[in-house]
Formats: structure tokens, C-alpha cells, sequence
């Protein structure tokens, strides 16, 4: 006697499993199926297209407001440097006669408070016949002394002078060490005149401690 399989039991009262569609039926409904998630589909996709076109054009729509605002700050920062353009002119025309004053007067000396410095390094009975100055200038550099041991200088002052008596020329010199700007000085001649007085020939030669800067306290400033 042979064990029955539990697939082949008999199941009764059951409800009845057998499908009479036709095959065409079938396929007709999967067709329908097919194309109507194919339709899903293209419409998720128009979608996805449309959405992405929009973020576009409002990514565009923001970055053409921003550089609307960008352009508009930079015309009215140009207006607004447009209002100091003569001040500014102005002020480069100040600054450069200032620069140029400046370079105009870098070999300035004063010459009339020095000679009265002189004058008053000297004795009373001494008189200062004449006064030949040789100096520098803004655009000439004047000229070194080429002996060694000789001090820079920026200029050269000849002066010719009258004594009574006979001249203490070391002791005249002595007393000039105190004049700003005095590099050295000599005796170039030393003669007799007729009435007996003396006629001695000085040369000084004088550095740059002796210029005025007159302006160099008005650039600091």
C-alpha cells in the first residue's frame, strides 16, 4: 500500500482555481500595465526636468540680482570718488610743490646769519673786505677734495680780511671750529699794505651741518 504525497490530497469544497481567460487577454492586460508605468515613468522625468529647469532659473534670476546690486554700488562709488577728484588733484599739486620746495632747499644755507657768525668769530678791529662763496646746488654735486685726510664739504668760502695789526690766523681759526658746519680751514696768504696793516686771505670749507632745513621740520610735521 503506497503513502499518498500531501501535493496530491484532495481538498473539497474548495474554491475553483482554473483560469479560461485566453492568453491574448493576458497579454492585452500586461500591455496596459507596462504602458501605464512607462507613462509614470515620462512623467517622473518631466517633472524631474522641469524642477531642475526651475532651480536654474532662479540660481540665474538670484546671481543676475546680485550683480544688478554689485554694478549698482560700484557706479555709486565711482560717483561718489567723482566728487574728490578735483580735491585729490588739488592735494597731488600740493604734494609735489612740497617735494619740490623740499629738493629746492636740500643746499640751502644762510648765508647772511653765517657771514655774521664769522664776523663775530673775529676781532673787533678786523674788518671783512670781500666774501667769494662757492656752494652746491640741488641738481650739482660739488665738488670733493681729492688730498686724503681732507674733510667733505659742501661749500667753499674765500674771504679776504684787514688787521691793524699783526693776525693771530690760529686763534682766528680756533674760534670758526664753533660755526655749524665747519669742516676746516687755512690761511691761502698773508701780506703787508702800505699803511702797514695786514691783508690775509681765508679760505673755510663747510659741511652739511651748515645747511638751514627750513622745510624738513614742515614735512615731518
Amino acid at each position: 500500500m503506497s503513502r499518498t504525497s500531501a501535493t496530491d490530497e484532495l481538498i473539497i469544497g474548495g474554491e475553483p482555481r482554473v483560469d479560461l481567460l485566453p492568453p491574448i487577454v493576458k497579454a492585452r492586460q500586461r500591455g496596459k500595465v507596462l504602458r501605464r508605468n512607462l507613462g509614470f515613468a515620462v512623467v517622473a522625468v518631466v517633472v524631474l526636468v522641469a524642477a531642475g529647469a526651475g532651480v536654474a532659473f532662479w540660481q540665474a534670476a538670484v546671481s543676475q540680482a546680485q550683480l544688478a546690486t554689485v554694478q549698482q554700488r560700484t557706479t555709486e562709488l565711482l560717483a561718489e570718488q567723482a566728487k574728490f577728484v578735483e580735491v585729490r588733484q588739488v592735494q597731488d599739486d600740493v604734494d609735489l610743490s612740497m617735494a619740490a620746495r623740499q629738493v629746492g632747499a636740500s643746499t640751502e644755507v644762510d648765508w647772511k646769519a653765517y657771514l655774521e657768525k664769522i664776523r663775530r668769530a673775529l676781532p673787533s678791529d678786523v674788518t671783512i673786505d670781500t666774501v667769494d662763496i662757492n656752494a652746491a646746488s640741488p641738481l650739482v654735486l660739488f665738488e670733493q677734495p681729492t688730498v686724503p685726510l681732507q674733510a667733505a664739504r659742501i661749500a667753499t668760502i674765500m674771504i679776504t680780511l684787514t688787521s691793524p695789526g699783526l693776525p693771530t690766523v690760529p686763534d682766528w681759526l680756533e674760534e670758526m671750529k664753533a660755526l655749524p658746519g665747519y669742516a676746516d680751514g687755512s690761511p691761502t696768504s698773508i701780506k703787508r699794505s702800505d699803511t702797514g696793516a695786514y691783508e690775509v686771505d681765508l679760505t673755510l670749507h663747510i659741511n652739511e651741518g651748515a645747511y638751514s632745513n627750513r622745510f624738513a621740520d614742515t614735512e615731518e610735521k
